[in-house]
């Protein structure tokens, strides 16, 4: 990781971060509500339809039953839950699925952009296309929803050198590009500010079935992982965030099980439920400063 872009900070030897009401953890739910096109227009680095030639029915069929049929189960589980989502969001879906715009509003879900589709990569991109595509997502974010969006998560991963500095200047207060750590953290712009929210690609449903995993063993490692950053959480207050695609998690083999894996980490006390831009906010009202001296310190004592 770059120091000059993260500084280095052992999670041990900083302030005591605590959250709201004394919780240990602030559990971050995170659906990817994502659009992948039938003939993606860009194909840079890599091809966003492995099965050749396009179109990959297949492929598209299978991201399309979360939109169609998996996000269902999936409000249905959250609304049992009384979870409060963020969404990672392809910016298209609420231009062509207006239905589930009305789902995610009526839930007052936090739409964060997962860029314009998941299958236009930002590999490659100059800075002046970066950054046209963040504007234009927050655009229809304020058009659709008369909000400023506050989240940036490049789409597929395919983040530049470019994306922090540019998230920043395009006014996104909280970036989920980088997953080196259990705590927020400041990042190290050049204008404005913009701070790292610990997004997984450990608790990520889609990377664990391409491991191999099925159902019941994600909802082992939400357990296990629970257990350790609860535990640790007494002393040091720790994000979980876990990462869901209604396409995968929606199945009907599999929402039973991450339910119950759900249901078992809140049968706990000191687990806050928030939404991304509630966990920033926080954290820059009563942690920041904090963090911001002991940097300094460090950064001093180093030379």
């Amino acid at each position: 990781m770059d120091t000059t872009l993260v500084p280095y900070s052992p999670i041990l030897h900083r302030p005591a971060l605590r959250w709201p009401n004394g919780a240990r953890v602030a559990l971050w739910v995170v659906p990817n509500i994502e659009h992948y096109e039938y003939q993606p227009k860009y194909v840079r680095v890599r091809d966003p339809w492995p099965r050749s030639p396009h179109p990959d029915v297949l492929g598209y069929a299978t991201r399309d039953y979360g939109n169609r049929v998996g996000l269902w189960r999936l409000f249905e589980l959250t609304d049992d839950l009384r979870i409060p989502c963020t969404v990672s969001l392809s910016m298209t879906v609420i231009q062509h699925f207006p239905d589930i715009l009305e789902g995610m509003e009526k839930r007052q879900w936090e739409l964060m952009s997962h860029g314009i589709y998941n299958t236009r990569y930002h590999w490659n991109f100059s800075p002046d296309e970066e950054r046209a595509a963040m504007q234009e997502s927050r655009e229809i974010h304020r058009k659709l929803t008369g909000r400023e969006q506050k989240g940036w998560f490049s789409p597929a991963i395919t983040n530049t050198v470019n994306t922090f500095d540019l998230a920043a200047e395009c006014g996104f207060s909280y970036t989920a590009d980088l997953y080196h750590d259990d705590q927020p953290f400041p990042l190290r712009v050049k204008t404005g500010s913009l701070l790292s929210l610990p997004y997984t690609v450990e608790l990520n449903d889609v990377l664990s079935h391409r491991r191999g995993e099925e159902a019941e063993e994600f909802a082992r490692q939400i357990r296990d992982y629970f257990d350790t950053v609860y535990a640790e959480g007494a002393e040091q207050g720790r994000v979980m965030c876990i990462a869901l695609h209604p396409y995968w998690v929606g199945q009907p083999h599999r929402i039973r099980a991450v339910r119950a894996a759900l249901e078992y980490v809140l049968s706990h006390s000191g687990v806050w439920l928030a939404r991304g831009s509630e966990i920033v906010d926080w954290f820059n009202a009563n942690h920041l400063p904090a963090i911001e001296s002991h940097l300094a310190a460090r950064e001093a004592a180093n030379g």
